[in-house]
């Protein structure tokens, strides 16, 4: 398989480097998944503007969405990103693994999303309508749903490149999922 290398700024093209330039000043750092983007000179701009598009969901929410879906995508990178962006929401590490085991007992609404972004993950979409059901019980509207699933695809696409070109991963790297942890 072909290596992929993780591109620094000056071998990037110059919207590339500005993007660059604005996630060092906002992040600290360029991403490795995220420069890893950059080898396109389109998708790194796209992505980037799919993932921080307008939605209905609160960033907590967004978070629920991006562990439970990375877990069934099996994606160590973006676990350990969102490991820490989930840490930094207000979640715990124990939380967080429920979160990422697709359920939650921090409340109902939040179990409920979790419950729906990993059996549409796992059923590519095909939603068992028990939990879309449910989903709707916790008070969430179609509107929400359309949202769910647009940042399943999201997620789903940084779990499909890391997947692909095995980048390092540059965050604390989340522990494997304990066996107990099941909803």
């Amino acid at each position: 398989m072909s290596t992929f290398n993780i591109l620094s700024r000056a071998e990037v093209s110059e919207n590339n480097q500005a993007i660059f330039d604005n996630l060092e000043k906002a992040v600290g750092f360029v991403p490795n998944l995220y420069a890893t983007y950059a080898h396109s000179d389109t998708a790194l701009e796209n992505y980037l503007n799919f993932a921080n598009a307008k939605t209905s969901l609160s960033a907590k929410e967004k978070e629920v969405v991006n562990l439970a879906v990375s877990e069934v995508n099996n994606c160590i990178y973006c676990l350990s990103a969102h490991t820490a962006i989930g840490k930094m929401n207000g979640f715990t590490d124990e939380q967080i693994l429920e979160l990422r085991g697709g359920f939650s007992t921090i409340n109902n609404k939040l179990d409920a999303l979790a419950k729906l972004a990993k059996n549409i993950t796992e059923n590519r979409g095909k939603t068992n309508a028990d939990v879309l059901e449910n989903y709707f019980n916790a008070g969430y509207t179609k509107g929400n749903l359309i949202d769910t699933i647009a940042l399943v695809g999201d997620k789903t696409i940084s779990n499909y490149v890391h997947s692909t070109t095995q980048v390092p991963v540059d965050f604390p790297v989340a522990q494997p999922l304990p066996t107990t942890v099941v909803a």
